[in-house]
């Protein structure tokens, strides 16, 4: 008659501490299981059946408070689609197609932003200079960073708000420049002025001339994806209806460092051009490294597929959703495409 199969269990109280320290030695200090074995004198097997009944019987407890992953299959595929040198992706796994609620969209927002983090961390090296545009995206990505190489830090855009010294803008250029130990290079002028000869004067001055200066020496940078129409959006609310309409009719979608793009990612002039501070369109396609961040709150498919075609953006990190529509869904605006299929890889990866 066949034995039945060895069931994991903790018999005897001595089997229970034996299991706790072998869980801390595994869990906690990160030994392998031959050192285990070793230090215990028992066999990397029962290491491994004392481990699953750590698990078992809730002397561990895996908790993974991260409502969100980042699917690496779609991301490479984003990325192929549309040339990039990285595209990641965030599965918001339980709030995805909930966030209805101003709650869920900055939770939503804050993970966007801690995977820009995450990548920035990747690819910057000791010396680069870290350009970061005035959004929403930008501000969530400097509260998620926690280490950088030495890196100075960049503001590409004036200040939204009406507070020139505590704007968040201000704040993200000095929270990511103190991950690296960096200088940072606020704009502490409005991104807005009210005619061209005033902006003309405020970029004069030495300490904003200081800063624009340096967008020439912008190695990595990062910038929110919005509707151009998006509430809040400062070009949006400052232009006249009239101009808006116009704008309208040639197609406006999306929103990026101030700039104003088309479903086909032309940059659409306005009358604001001259009395903006901000990067311009042809400083920022000079940055070798451009990630644009999908604003959560107010992104949209169209906004981000138009930003993808811009030319503006080395990298894009947005949600699932998102990412499937721009790749398995025509764009309204395309006459005579068909839909893409689905890559044949479905399986998630993890980072």
């Amino acid at each position: 008659m066949a034995e039945p199969a060895e069931a994991v269990a903790l018999p005897a109280p001595i089997d229970t501490l034996l299991t706790a320290a072998v869980a801390r030695r595994f869990y906690l200090e990160n030994r392998s299981k031959v050192e285990i074995a070793e230090e215990f004198g028992i066999s990397r097997f029962k290491v491994a059946r004392l481990l699953d009944a750590a698990v078992a019987h809730d002397i561990v407890r895996i908790d993974i408070t991260v409502p969100a992953e980042i699917d690496v299959p779609l991301g490479r595929a984003l990325a192929e689609r549309y040339g990039l040198r990285h595209g990641v992706v965030v599965d918001l796994a339980r709030s995805e197609g909930t966030a209805s609620s101003p709650a869920d969209r900055g939770r939503n927002g804050r993970w966007l932003g801690t995977a820009a983090a995450r990548l920035l961390s990747d690819i910057a090296g000791e010396g680069d200079v870290i350009g970061l545009d005035g959004s929403d995206a930008a501000d969530a990505l400097s509260e998620a960073v926690t280490r950088l190489p030495l890196c100075d830090v960049v503001q590409l855009t004036g200040v939204h708000g009406r507070d020139l010294a505590h704007d968040t803008a201000i704040a993200a250029v000095r929270r990511t420049a103190e991950a690296g130990g960096g200088r940072a290079f606020p704009l502490h002028t409005p991104f807005l002025l009210p005619d061209a000869a005033t902006a003309a004067v405020l970029r004069s001055q030495p300490a904003t001339a200081e800063t624009l200066d340096r967008f020439a020496l912008v190695t990595k940078a990062v910038v929110g994806i919005s509707a151009w129409d998006a509430p809040h959006s400062p070009v949006h609310g400052a232009l006249p209806e009239e101009e808006r309409e116009a704008l309208r009719a040639a197609g406006a979608r999306a929103g990026v460092a101030g700039l104003v793009l088309d479903a086909a990612g032309r940059v659409l002039p306005t009358t604001l051009d001259a009395r903006t501070i901000a990067v311009g369109a042809g400083r920022l396609r000079d940055v070798p490294e451009r990630i644009g961040v999908t604003d959560a709150a107010q992104g949209g498919t169209g906004a981000v597929r138009a930003a993808l075609r811009s030319g503006l953006l080395t990298a894009v990190v947005t949600d699932a959703t998102t990412a499937r529509r721009l790749l398995w869904h025509d764009d309204p605006d395309d006459t005579g495409r068909t839909t893409a299929s689905p890559p044949r890889t479905t399986a998630r990866g993890h980072r």
